[in-house]
C-alpha cells in the first residue's frame, strides 16, 4: 500500500519530528501500529489522533514546495467537474477544482502527488490538448468533497432553476453536515467564484423593497449581475456572515469580516462590510486576489521618464515617498509594486496597514487594530524599535500619524504612505492643513506620485475615428498636430459588449529637490511650486492621460470622467 503522505528525499516520521508536530514516543507508536496493520504511516498519525489530516498536509506541502489546498473553503469549478467522471474521481481519490480554458489546463486536489496510475488514468479520459496541474490535499478531505459536490447543480442559473422548482425552507438553512444539500449555500459560493473570475473589485448585496440587487464593480464601474426576489436575502445574508464570522443575530449595527477560500485553485480572500438599511442589510465584499493584486514596477503603464524618476526616487536611502489620489486609484497597488521591486533579504521592510491586504514573503506585515489599541501612530511608534531598513505606513490620516511617518524618515528610514489628496503637489497644503511645520517637509519628502485609474478600450472592438476640433482643444493639441484617430469603445463578447477590458493607471510623479524643498520651506504658492516641477520636467494627470488617449489605450470620453480636462482650455 503506498502512502499518500510519504517523502522519498526523507522518512515522514523523521520530518514531523523536524518540524516538531510528533515526538519520538508517539513515531514509536505508530510505527508498532504500522507492523501490526500495514497500514500507511500517515494515515496511521491520523487516527491516532497525533496529528490532524490538515497539519500533516500543510508540513507536507511547504517541505515538498508544492502548493496545499484546503478543500474545506475551497469553491469547485462545475466545467471541472463535468470533465471527469464520478466513478473515477472516487476510485482514484482526486477532485477536479477549475478548468482554464484558455490554457486549456486542468487543476485536481489529490492527496498522493506520486500516483502515477491515477494521473494516468485521469490524463486518458480527457482530451490530448488538457493538461492537469496538481495540488495537495488530505486524503478524507478529498473523498468528502468528492460526496460533497457530485450530483449538486452549481452553476448560478442551474441553482436559481432549482430554488424556484423545488421547495426551499429559506428559513430553516443547515450549515454543518452536508450543507451543500441547501442551494443557498451553493449560490452564494456560485456568486463569489462568478465574481472572481470576471475580475471583480467589489461584490454589492443590495436589498430593495421588493428584491435583492445583485451588482460587481468591473473595472471601476458597477455593473447589474442579478435581481433576485426579496425572501432570497435572509438566507443569503445569514450564509455571508457566516462564511465571515459576523454576529448573525446583529442586524442593526454595521459590522465589518473577512473571508478566506479557494477559487480556481488559489487562494482569494473578501472584506466583509454589513451596514443596516430601510431595507435590511446591505453586504458589500471587497475582493482580495493575491495572484492579481502585485502588479510589477515595470507594468505598471508608467512613461519612460516617469519610471525612471520613480525608480531614482525609491534609490534614495531615507526620506518618505507619498502616493495620492482618491480611494480605489489604485494606492496601494502601486505601493505593493514598489515593495515588490526592492524587497530583498538584506533589507528589513515592515507594513502597518488597515487591513494587510496582500501577504507578501520576507516583509513584516501588521494590520492595525482598535480591540488592541493599536492604530498607525503607535504602531510606526513600536515598528521603530524592530531595526527597520523600509517602512510602509497604509495611510497618513491625522497629525499623530504624520508626525510619526517623518520622524522615522528623519532618522534615517525610508518611509511610504498614502494621502487622499486631488493632486500630487496638493500633498504640500494638505500636510500643512495636518500641521506638520515646512521646514519639516523641506528635506524629507523624497517624492510624491499622483495617480487615477482609466479603463483600457478592449482591444478586440475598439474603433479609430478622427477627431473633433472640440476634443483636440480638450487634449491641448494645435489643430496643425492633431492625430490621424483616437479610439472609442465598441462592443464584444470577449469585454461583455462593454467596449472597455481591465484599468491602466494614469500618474504624476514629482521628485523633489534643493529647489523645491526651499520653494516648500518658504511657504510657496502651489502655482510657484508647480511651475518650478514643470521647468524640471513634471508632467500632469491630464497629460499623462492625453498620452494614453493617443497611443489607444483609452478613449477620451474615458479620461474626462476621471480627470478635468477643461483647464487645458483656458
Amino acid at each position: 500500500m503506498t502512502d499518500p503522505f510519504s517523502l522519498n528525499r526523507q522518512p515522514l516520521g523523521q520530518l514531523l519530528i523536524t518540524q516538531g508536530l510528533i515526538g519520538e514516543d508517539q513515531l514509536r507508536i505508530a510505527l508498532m501500529e504500522q507492523a501490526r496493520t500495514n497500514q500507511a504511516l500517515g494515515k496511521l498519525l491520523i487516527e491516532l489522533g497525533f496529528v490532524s489530516e490538515s497539519t500533516l498536509r500543510d508540513a507536507l506541502s511547504e517541505t515538498l514546495g508544492k502548493q496545499a489546498v484546503d478543500l474545506s473553503r475551497a469553491i469547485v469549478d462545475p466545467i471541472a467537474l463535468s470533465l471527469v467522471p464520478q466513478e473515477l474521481a472516487k476510485r482514484h481519490r482526486l477532485l477536479p477544482l477549475s478548468f482554464d480554458p484558455q490554457g486549456r489546463a486542468l487543476t485536481v486536489a489529490i492527496s498522493d502527488l506520486d500516483d502515477i496510475v491515477a494521473l494516468d488514468k485521469l490524463r486518458s479520459s480527457l482530451p490530448d490538448d488538457i493538461s492537469i496541474e496538481t495540488l495537495l490535499a488530505g486524503d478524507s478531505e478529498i473523498v468528502r468533497a468528492i460526496d460533497q459536490h457530485y450530483g449538486y447543480e452549481l452553476s448560478i442559473d442551474g441553482i436559481l432553476n432549482e430554488i424556484e422548482t423545488g421547495e426551499v425552507d429559506f428559513r430553516s438553512l443547515a450549515y454543518s453536515g452536508d450543507e451543500y444539500s441547501q442551494p443557498v449555500v451553493r449560490l452564494v459560493d456560485a456568486l463569489l467564484a462568478d465574481a472572481v473570475k470576471r475580475e471583480s473589485s467589489d461584490i454589492h448585496f443590495e436589498p430593495e423593497a421588493n428584491f435583492l440587487r445583485i451588482r460587481y464593480r468591473i473595472d471601476g464601474m458597477l455593473r447589474q449581475i442579478r435581481a433576485l426576489h426579496r425572501s432570497y436575502w435572509a438566507a443569503m445574508a445569514v450564509r455571508l456572515k457566516v462564511m465571515s464570522n459576523l454576529n448573525i443575530a446583529e442586524t442593526r449595527a454595521p459590522q465589518d469580516g473577512r473571508i478566506s477560500i479557494n477559487i480556481s485553485g488559489r487562494p482569494v480572500d473578501f472584506r466583509v462590510s454589513a451596514q443596516p438599511t430601510i431595507h435590511g442589510e446591505n453586504i458589500v465584499l471587497r475582493v482580495l486576489d493575491r495572484q492579481k493584486g502585485i502588479v510589477p514596477l515595470d507594468d505598471l503603464g508608467l512613461a519612460e521618464t516617469q519610471l525612471d524618476m520613480l525608480k531614482l526616487m525609491i534609490a534614495r536611502p531615507e526620506g518618505i515617498i507619498l502616493v495620492t489620489g482618491p480611494t480605489g486609484s489604485g494606492k496601494t497597488t502601486t505601493l505593493y509594486s514598489i515593495l515588490r521591486h526592492i524587497n530583498d533579504e538584506g533589507i528589513n521592510i515592515m507594513t502597518l496597514e488597515d487591513p494587510v491586504e496582500y501577504p507578501m514573503p520576507m516583509i513584516r506585515q501588521t494590520s492595525i487594530s482598535e480591540a488592541t489599541k493599536l492604530d498607525f501612530a503607535n504602531g510606526v511608534r513600536a515598528m521603530m524599535r524592530q531595526d527597520p531598513d523600509v517602512i510602509l505606513v497604509g495611510e497618513i490620516r491625522d497629525a499623530d500619524t504624520a508626525e510619526m511617518a517623518f520622524r522615522a524618515a528623519m532618522t534615517g528610514h525610508q518611509v511610504y504612505s498614502t494621502l487622499h489628496t486631488n493632486s500630487a503637489l496638493g500633498v504640500i497644503p494638505r500636510l500643512l492643513d495636518i500641521g506638520i511645520q515646512p521646514d519639516i517637509m523641506s528635506g524629507h519628502i523624497i517624492g510624491v506620485v499622483g495617480q487615477r485609474l482609466v479603463r483600457k478600450l478592449c482591444p478586440h472592438c475598439k474603433r479609430a475615428r478622427a477627431p473633433e476640433a472640440f476634443e483636440l482643444r480638450l487634449m491641448g493639441i494645435a489643430p496643425e498636430r492633431a492625430p490621424a484617430a483616437i479610439h472609442e469603445p465598441g462592443g464584444c463578447t470577449r469585454c461583455e459588449f462593454q467596449g472597455f477590458k481591465g484599468r491602466s493607471a494614469i500618474m504624476e510623479v514629482v521628485r523633489m529637490d534643493g529647489d523645491l524643498d526651499e520653494l516648500v520651506a518658504r511657504r510657496a504658492t502651489l502655482r510657484e511650486i508647480r511651475n518650478a516641477a514643470r521647468a524640471k520636467g513634471f508632467r500632469t494627470l491630464a497629460e499623462d492621460g492625453v498620452r494614453r488617449v493617443l497611443d489607444g489605450t483609452t478613449s477620451l470620453a474615458e479620461l474626462a470622467r476621471v480627470v478635468d480636462l477643461t483647464d487645458r482650455m483656458s
